[in-house]
């Protein structure tokens, strides 16, 4: 985990959910996830655009603009299940991607929301498809 997501995280619980600097007023989430091979938990924050459904939420696999996927998105993908810390409470998670048409409709509201996400789109257009994943209160 790097110094930032540290910083983030311990922001984050300090604050009840609320994080400053860059992330000042959008919604972030703490995803708990084990590490597939090693077994070892791990606390990924993350961006997340919110559903009309309170028990739905949507993660982007942005790794920011890296030609590769995050490990948490391998790691909730295989593993069909994950936590979220949201606020102060913690809550289990399944997890399903997105695809094709319905993945299409999120990431249009997610990039005209969070425009940052049109940058990572373009430095990875055609090495690889941004994932979108649902994460639904279990």
């Amino acid at each position: 985990m790097s110094d930032i997501d540290d910083q983030i995280i311990e922001e984050f619980r300090r604050n009840a959910g609320k994080v400053g600097g860059q992330l000042a007023g959008i919604p972030v989430i703490l995803l708990h996830h084990r590490g597939r091979k090693t077994g070892i938990e791990r606390v990924t924050p993350m961006v997340y655009l919110p559903s009309a459904d309170e028990n739905v939420l949507f993660v982007m696999g942005s790794n920011w603009g890296s030609p590769e996927n995050a490990g948490w998105y391998y790691n909730i993908t295989s593993a069909g299940e994950a936590r979220v810390e949201s606020g102060t409470e913690t809550y289990p998670v399944t997890v399903r991607e997105l695809k094709d048409e319905e993945r299409a409709r999120i990431w249009a509201t997610v990039v005209q929301r969070y425009p940052v996400f049109g940058d990572y789109e373009k430095k990875t257009a055609g090495i690889r498809t941004i994932p979108v994943v649902e994460l639904t209160r279990a």
